[in-house]
């Protein structure tokens, strides 16, 4: 029980590292690299806290270089599924009545662990199962997941220390209990902070989880899973079981524990596990809470007044950082026709000096987009908009899968506002762009805010500040992370909470206090200090 009144301060944003040469991070991080390239490990199920082996088999592979295998997984089975539900209904009970103090802990320590003796590890094992770059590891895989438990931690706090008035002869207050039954959280290859933030949001605010992650992001997860066992997270709290995902979906959305859905990932996915959901709404114990993060169509609109380079450096970031495979990426600008020239040429410039390739070697901006399926479906656009008459490529427009699933960074002319590329999302290293005449700013908007089903980020350029009202006016629910003279990108946990409405997600704000207010069901106890002992009242007598 708790016997202290205590509260975790707003929290400093966990600052990056340089990695820049000479620097000693450099240095341990490239021997991590190398350490996890000269091995190969097995990735078992965690389940009840132990270690399961199915021996039914999968490999993980270097995006970069697919030949190379970094581990073996094993893969659940609907037996599988049942356990780690068993196990997450058999610890609630005592997780939930551990006091919030202590679960926190848990969630601090794992922040501690990865800025500190885990950080290379987290880092190195991101980069080459995900092929991502230093810079892209390091502000996701450490920073943003260590701040998302941090800031958690206060925010849970704070939504603890929220209660009820209470006035003379009566004492009102509100407990703030864990769903009734597991948590089912989904995670996406794109970003491990996510992965972390996930199943361990919930399990903060006194739930258990069934996590299934990404197959393409499984080596940081198995470490992400042995560091929250490290931190003290108790056995059957979040258990660990990566497999099929119609297999794991399967048992977990019939299961009558079912208490919630937390995912990120493609809108297809998200739509097919809110109908499974409705199609079994009558077998739950109470209606399972969801919160869902889906993608986004993210938009640069350019007014006439912007600047070249800024305009232009924001486009080759925002779409070609991470090879274009994050939510908010840049994929589709509107630029006038009296700056389209310049932007084109300082981007040809920007790009020429892009290197593609193996992200171990730190002069690489990009690697390779995470699997076949992707490189083949981004393909197969580029493919199309070579031949069709209302685009053309303008910048790159290459791809190779030999060695590794390259795909060039890529700029196309959309002749057509409406374009397939204008309005689908490819999930790659391409940016379409729109040229519009400068007189119809106005209609552009209304132009861009039609096109797309998505509502996740978007930017705005402009040294007009009218301009910008009119932006902010016309394109409100447009975007859920709205940008002004930057980058639809890099989100920062506690300055920037990040989700979209419309086809984008539930925009329930991962890392804020709207997030982990999901995971809880209020309980409004009333007690009266002064009984009445007679029925009667005064209007009666």
């Amino acid at each position: 029980m708790d016997k202290s009144l205590f509260r975790f301060e707003r929290p400093e944003n966990e600052a990056p590292l340089s990695y820049a040469p000479g620097t000693k991070e450099r240095e341990e991080l490239q021997k991590e690299l190398k350490r996890q390239e000269n091995q190969q490990i097995e990735i078992p199920l965690i389940i009840g806290g132990k270690e399961i082996k199915t021996g039914d088999l999968g490999d993980v592979v270097k995006p970069h270089d697919h030949s190379h295998v970094l581990a073996k997984y094993h893969k659940a089975g609907k037996k599988e599924v049942q356990m780690a539900i068993d196990a997450a209904m058999k610890a609630k009970e005592e997780w939930e009545n551990t006091p919030w103090i202590d679960r926190a802990s848990i969630a601090m320590k794992v922040a501690e662990l990865i800025t500190t003796k885990y950080r290379y590890l987290m880092n190195a094992s991101t980069m080459l199962g995900q092929s991502k770059t230093p810079h892209q590891a390091e502000i996701e895989a450490v920073a943003e997941a260590a701040d998302f438990h941090r800031f958690n931690s206060h925010y849970m706090g704070k939504i603890y220390a929220e209660q009820p008035l209470s006035v003379d002869g009566i004492i009102n207050r509100t407990e703030y209990r864990p769903l009734e039954g597991f948590v089912f959280a989904v995670t996406p290859f794109n970003f491990t902070a996510i992965a972390s933030n996930l199943p361990m949001a919930p399990a903060l605010m006194g739930n258990v989880s069934v996590w299934k992650p990404a197959t393409t992001s499984l080596l940081s997860n198995y470490y992400l899973m042995k560091v929250y066992e490290e931190a003290g997270l108790p056995a059957g709290v979040i258990n660990f079981v990566p497999g099929k995902g119609s297999v794991i979906g399967g048992e977990c959305l019939s299961s009558e524990h079912l208490g919630g859905l937390h995912f990120t990932g493609s809108k297809g996915t998200f739509d097919y596990l809110w109908k499974s959901i409705g199609k079994n709404i009558e077998n739950y114990k109470q209606y399972p809470r969801i919160v869902g993060e889906t993608g986004g169509k993210d938009f640069v609109m350019v007014h006439p007044s912007s600047q070249v380079d800024e305009v232009a450096t924001a486009l080759v970031r925002g779409a070609f950082e991470y090879q274009g495979q994050k939510c908010s990426a840049a994929s589709r600008a509107y630029i006038p026709k009296s700056m389209w020239s310049d932007v084109l040429k300082r981007m040809k410039e920007m790009i020429a000096e892009i290197k593609m390739g193996d992200v171990a070697d730190f002069s690489t901006f990009m690697g390779a987009v995470i699997d076949e399926a992707s490189f083949d479906n981004i393909a197969g656009f580029l493919e199309n908009a070579k031949k069709d008459a209302d685009a053309e490529i303008v910048i790159g427009g290459a791809a190779d899968k030999s060695k590794g699933f390259f795909i060039e960074p890529t700029v196309i002319e959309a002749k057509d506002p409406k374009y397939i590329t204008m309005e689908e999302e490819l999930f790659g290293p391409v940016l379409t762009v729109y040229v519009y005449e400068d007189e119809k700013y106005s209609e552009t908007l209304e132009l861009l805010d039609e096109t797309s089903i998505f509502g996740l980020t978007g930017a705005i350029f402009s040294r007009d500040r009218y301009a910008v009202v009119e932006a902010e006016r016309k394109l409100n629910h447009a975007a859920g992370n709205f940008y002004i003279n930057d980058k639809p990108t890099g989100a920062v946990v506690g300055q920037q909470p990040f989700g979209g409405s419309r086809s984008s997600g539930t925009n329930d704000k991962a890392g804020s206090v709207l997030n982990l207010s999901r995971w809880i069901t209020q309980r409004a106890i009333k007690e009266n200090l002064n009984p009445p002992v007679d029925f009667k009242y005064p209007y009666m007598g």
